[in-house]
């Protein structure tokens, strides 16, 4: 997921800025944190930081405070969940290439829907956050179980409990992941199968290579 957000996506996009956001709130905390048992690599590796950075010195910034931005309420339940289903899905499908299946996820309508539409606001999605985790080609999010399922598609069952506030919030919701090889063909861009022709970049792949062109 790192890498097609990073390599994929428009140089000033959100959701590329956003990651790097992640990483190098992820690099300053460890480096902060292993300081004080490996000092000069801690501070070699602080040096070569390539950001403006408030300290001239990793010693000199203090012990870690990370913000309470971090802890959004759900964010950590509905990437566990999310990742609970992407495990039943790649057990499905054997050491198979995951980006060659589109998935399907159904879940009744209640929370743990509700933390899965904080990642997916669309109902299919190659981009979307919950699609980043379920490392397949295209995730579709349902309420209901469709009305026609392929006969070569892998249909997985499995529940999650969730704990918000302490567990004064606990529901366990049951899912269903359906796995189904991808007619989409490989875009040369992304690596991903979401183009019409091999030959063709994805719609995604596109944009971003027209918003490229008109920047120039």
């Amino acid at each position: 997921a790192l890498p097609c957000r990073l390599y994929c996506e428009e140089a000033k996009d959100p959701k590329r800025r956003s990651c790097q956001t992640v990483l190098a709130e992820a690099l300053d905390i460890v480096v902060r944190s292993f300081a004080p048992i490996l000092p000069h690599l801690a501070e070699e590796v602080f040096q070569y930081i390539p950001y403006k950075k408030d300290s001239e010195g990793v010693f000199r910034t203090g012990w870690i405070n990370a913000s309470s931005a971090w802890k959004k309420p759900g964010t950590e339940e509905a990437i566990e969940g999310a990742c609970a289903m992407r495990d039943s899905f790649l057990g499905s499908i054997s050491g198979k290439n995951a980006l060659e299946y589109e998935v399907i996820i159904v879940i009744e309508p209640g929370l743990l829907f509700e933390l899965m539409e904080a990642l997916q606001a669309e109902e299919t999605s190659s981009v979307s956050q919950l699609n980043e985790i379920m490392m397949a080609s295209q995730t579709t999010l349902l309420s209901e179980f469709p009305k026609e399922t392929p006969a070569d598609a892998n249909i997985t069952k499995g529940t999650f409990l969730i704990n918000l506030e302490g567990g004064d919030i606990c529901e366990q919701s049951s899912y269903k992941v359906i796995a189904r090889p991808t007619a989409k063909a490989k875009c040369p861009r992304c690596r991903r199968y979401t183009a019409e022709s091999s030959s063709t970049p994805c719609p995604r792949c596109l944009q971003v290579l027209t918003a490229g062109k008109g920047s120039t």
